[in-house]
């Protein structure tokens, strides 16, 4: 079939080009060109009208029929109406554009019955659709690729290759073509032109470099797979003891209804056989995973809602020999996390009453996600929710198995697919979430307590978990519940405040914010840890307090009350860039909205040196700031005079008139000179010498543009 296809498209291609040359040299000025293409076109005509009962002369793309004009056998150029002919063509033309039109249409019907069959694992009737869709539309890539991928599902790896082929001769630049073909290869333990085919892939598409190395990883992964069984079966082969008596205690334990002490004692044994490389791998090949995976009574002892001494024996030492066959082996983790029942058992394991399942459970968990393969069948393969669930309960320990069930959750945390799954999925574990943050700091282990905020609060990073967090009342309230007690021993409490700091900065990016009072309530948490030796706690405080403060002018004014001008005024002398970075926010949103802390600022900063030092950064955010706040202060009678001897019109021109990436700059930059020349005309004067209005004019048409 795929010989025949192929000439059939060789033919059409032909029959264009030889269509097209005979259109061309009837136009021709040369009369000998152009006689000579008649009778070639009288020629063909009389072939094609001879062809058409048998053939219709069906195309091997659409198997639509192409229906020349008759043409007179006999005579010469002068019967010959060439402009009837074109217009023939340009009208056959009209007629299979419209059928293609419509053939289209049926394929595009078929594509997606095909799709929705695929969807719900009917890989059969996903082939027949696109086999059908193929028929009326033999140039669609799509029906091709689709068709490839269903076959690989059933296993016919030679046909996905096929189809692969044909995706490529409609489009040289495929990738889905080349995704499938590497695939294929791979199960066909092709594993060179496998990489070749994804490494085809990244040539034509280089953003795909992060999906082309996992496939690649894959490759990788399978080939030394294999490579491990071939090694182990020529052990086994050689008579090696260990390895001969790996499959006999394997066709032990596959003897079904036994005693649950006998398959523990067999398990045990087991386990410590797999001390290398080859007894694992043998115990993958002789189906080691599904002969106890799959043992009624090793898996009533594990669904048993409380276990007794004997079921609790024998699921610790399944979980143990888990741990030992999945150690360094790629291969046999792949196959445990994809078997149908770990992606639920696991994760409850972890949040069992029995206290041996849930740390032999994590301990399988923490051999797993060492590796970025291991990661990601973590997050590809298990219940997520449970997961996070069961990872969490693990506070109420004081000791490390916290420490060790919150790093474990960070390193997940960092997975592209567990960040895509979070928001997605967030309502169903945020009650989870807001149960950390209910918990009390100086009994739960501050080190895990901490680790797991700043995961909620790395998480927040993205704009729908900010939102689904912000929305929940519940989840607002424990935070500013637990920054409450942390007051009360902030040294010991000083990596959990932190975190949390983070966390609420991300939810106060988030309007509207819980409420007018929440942003009140933490606005006062935060001038308070403004007393913090803590470098880190001050900085992050400044942070949340310069998002919270524009809620409304009573936060703005109790803020004031509580010294937050002074506060903000020392951060800009000592602090870092990011500190000085909140404080100038700080700054502009009290003295934008309150006379009084024009007055205070334009007190404590003197001929301010502070800000005019700020406007020269080359941070444009603190710029912007800085220069808000000066034009501010520019209202508080004699401010604008204590700047006469200073630089600061040239400096606010200069800002005015540069190109910047933040139009907030030049606006603001803009404004403050135009209220120091209102309040000082002196200022005015200089500003003429500099023929500096035209700017302002630029910088008021430019701001006013939509």
């Amino acid at each position: 079939m795929a010989d025949d296809q192929e000439k059939d498209l060789q033919k059409f291609l032909k029959n264009v080009d030889e269509i097209t040359s005979l259109i061309q040299e009837m136009g021709s000025e040369d009369p000998a060109v152009r006689e000579s293409a008649v009778l070639r076109t009288e020629k063909r005509l009389l072939l094609a009208e001879e062809e058409q009962d048998e053939d219709r002369c069906r195309t091997a793309l659409d198997r639509t029929v192409i229906s020349p004009a008759r043409a007179p056998v006999e005579g010469s150029f002068s019967r010959v109406d060439v402009q009837a002919f074109l217009a023939s063509m340009e009208k056959d033309a009209k007629e299979r554009a419209k059928r293609r039109r419509e053939n289209r249409a049926l394929a595009d019907a078929l594509k997606e019955k095909g799709n929705e069959a695929f969807a719900g694992g009917d890989y059969q009737t996903a082939v027949l659709c696109y086999s059908e869709g193929l028929e009326k539309l033999k140039d669609m890539k799509v029906l091709y690729t689709n068709r490839a991928q269903a076959y690989i599902k059933l296993g016919d790896y030679q046909k996905a290759l096929v189809d692969c082929d044909w995706a490529l001769k409609c489009d040289e630049k495929c990738t889905k073509a080349y995704l499938h073909m590497g695939k294929a290869h791979l199960a066909l333990k092709n594993y060179s032109v496998s990489r070749e085919c994804f490494e085809k892939i990244l040539e034509i598409n280089p953003q795909l470099q992060t999906q082309v190395t996992d496939y690649l990883n894959q490759v990788d992964l399978r080939e030394k797979a294999d490579l491990q069984e071939k090694e182990a079966h020529e052990l086994l082969d050689s008579g090696n003891s260990t390895a001969v008596t790996t499959r006999s205690l394997l066709e032990t334990l596959s003897k079904p209804e036994q005693n649950p002490l006998f398959y523990a004692g067999g398990v045990e044994i087991l386990t410590e056989l797999m001390k290398d490389c080859a007894e694992r791998t043998l115990f993958r090949t002789h189906d080691g995973f599904s002969i106890i995976g799959g043992n009624e009574v090793i898996r009533r002892c594990f669904s048993a809602a409380a276990q007794d001494g004997v079921e609790e024996t024998m699921c610790v030492s399944v979980l143990r020999l888990w741990q030992a066959v999945c150690t360094e082996n790629e291969e046999n983790q792949r196959v445990l996390a994809m078997r149908p029942d770990a992606g639920g058992l696991l994760p409850s394991l972890l949040a069992s009453g029995v206290l041996s399942l849930r740390q032999q459970s994590l301990a399988l968990l923490l051999q797993l996600v060492q590796t970025a393969h291991g990661r990601s069948l973590v997050v590809s393969h298990l219940d997520l929710t449970r997961l996070l669930e069961g990872l969490v309960s693990f506070l109420d320990f004081s000791d490390k198995r916290a420490t060790s069930a919150m790093g474990l959750l960070t390193d997940l945390a960092l997975e592209e697919r567990f960040q895509v799954w979070f928001p997605a999925h967030l309502a169903g574990v945020l009650p989870a979430l807001t149960g950390v943050l209910r918990r009390d700091p100086k009994v739960t282990n501050p080190a895990a307590l901490s680790q797991c905020i700043a995961v909620m609060g790395n998480l927040s990073a993205n704009a729908d978990t900010r939102r689904q967090m912000s929305a929940s009342e519940d989840f607002g309230g424990a935070c500013l519940d637990l920054l409450a007690r942390c007051e009360e021993d902030r040294d010991l409490c000083r990596d959990v405040v932190y975190a949390l700091l983070g966390l609420l900065m991300n939810l106060c990016l988030q309007p509207p914010l819980v409420s007018e009072a929440w942003a009140m309530e933490l606005s006062r948490r935060c001038t308070s840890l403004l007393t913090s030796r803590d470098g880190g706690v001050l900085t992050r405080a400044a942070g949340v307090l310069s998002r919270t403060l524009p809620s409304s002018l009573e936060t703005v004014e109790e803020a004031l009350r509580a010294g937050v001008v002074k506060k903000m005024i020392k951060f800009l002398k000592t602090g870092g860039q990011t500190a000085s970075r909140y404080a100038a926010k700080t700054l502009a949103v009290c003295t934008n909205s309150s006379h009084e802390a024009r007055q205070e600022v334009a007190r404590m900063d003197k001929r301010f040196r502070v800000l005019m030092t700020l406007l020269s950064s080359e941070d444009e955010v603190l710029v912007g700031n800085a220069a808000l706040c000066l034009g501010n202060c520019m209202e508080v009678p004699q401010a604008a005079a204590s700047l006469l001897r200073t630089d600061v019109v040239q400096v606010l021109l200069k800002l005015a008139a540069r190109d910047t990436q933040t139009s907030a700059v030049q606006l603001n930059a803009g404004i403050a000179l135009g209220k120091l020349c209102t309040a000082e005309p002196r200022f005015a004067a200089q500003l003429r010498e500099l023929r500096g209005f035209a700017v302002l004019d630029s910088v008021a048409k430019h701001t006013q543009d939509p």
